[in-house]
């Protein structure tokens, strides 16, 4: 067991992979030389050279397309996305070129590119570097996105993300960047789409993924002061979505409340609300609760902790969900 913080998580990934896997790329901008904005790159190209570790142009669009052509001819890439903001210009790579190829070819082609977005609040950061855009993405058939929590999920799921055949989105919460915990580099990872109850409890489950799992713990110490047991499912992977593990933990607590940090309206909190009321009407006490970013612009900086969603309005979710 290693203390890591979350970024050195993923550049411990990285440098696994490439050690394991001629065929693995990291492409980016930055990513060489600087070693990432975030230095989450830092020393893979001096380790690894410039024709695996890539400085690329500033145009998304053009980095993916770069990738694509990559895995049609056998390579793993992994792009970096700087800002989540910035990926747009790439969507329509991403959308109708990356997702459908596999479907498109009738499973004959293999598109195995692995895209990298730092993404969330919490920083600081200027305008077009503090979105969320996850459901996007999720929307979109033919993509896998997922979004760990933990240096150690950070440093497993990335590598499960190379080793897939099909394109994953790779959401990384750049706020818990800096965080540490404890990775096992010599454990068996679960699989790559199972959720996981970071916390057990019996009077309400939390489920969330990415920034938002730390948060959900400590509304659960907090409330524990209160008398109230709040489970805490990190749900680790977006789409798909393992509601199986989340009906488990919901049948026995009988109340829900999802929070992310993207805005509630058309989020991916919909979805799974609207899910697990299906599969668990009979069972629910309360109506399944969301709790997220409003449905605005992100805010400047300085009012950003006013947006994002805290401790505060995660517990009067929770107060009024324990109130039917």
């Amino acid at each position: 067991m290693t203390a890591m913080t979350l970024a050195k998580a993923i550049n411990s990934s990285l440098r696994t992979a490439m050690e394991s896997d001629p065929k693995v790329l990291v492409m980016g901008e930055d990513v060489g030389k600087l070693g990432g904005v975030f230095r989450v790159t830092d020393g893979l190209q001096k380790d690894f050279g410039e024709e695996r570790v890539i400085d690329t142009p500033l145009a998304e669009s053009g980095i993916v397309g770069t990738a694509i052509g990559l895995a049609l001819r056998g390579y793993r890439p992994v792009v970096e996305i700087q800002f989540d903001g910035f990926v747009f210009p790439a969507y329509d790579q991403i959308v109708t070129q990356l997702a459908k190829m596999h479907a498109r070819a009738l499973g004959k082609v293999k598109v195995p590119v692995v895209i990298r977005i730092p993404y969330g609040g919490g920083i600081g950061a200027v305008e077009h570097h503090s979105e969320s855009p996850e459901a996007l993405f999720a929307h979109v058939a033919g993509l896998k996105v997922i979004s760990p929590a933990t240096p150690s999920d950070a440093y497993w799921m990335l590598q499960q993300a190379i080793e897939c055949d099909d394109p994953v989105i790779f959401f990384e919460p750049k706020r818990r960047y800096w965080d540490k915990g404890e990775v096992d580099t010599a454990a068996v990872p679960a699989p790559l789409h199972r959720a996981l109850v970071a916390r057990e409890g019996t009077d309400l489950t939390l489920a969330a993924y990415g920034p938002m799992v730390k948060v959900c713990l400590e509304a659960a110490t907090a409330a524990e002061e209160e008398g109230r047991s709040l489970e805490v499912v990190d749900l680790r992977s977006i789409s798909p979505v393992d509601f199986d593990t989340l009906q488990a933990s919901v049948e026995k607590t009988r109340r829900l409340v999802v929070v992310h940090e993207a805005p509630v309206f058309f989020g991916s909190g919909a979805e799974i609300a609207s899910r697990i009321t299906e599969r668990c009407f009979y069972h629910l006490e309360a109506p399944v609760l969301r709790v997220g970013g409003f449905h605005s612009p992100y805010p400047p900086a300085r009012v950003e902790e006013e947006y994002l969603p805290g401790l505060d309005r995660v517990l009067d979710a929770v107060d009024r969900a324990l109130a039917f």
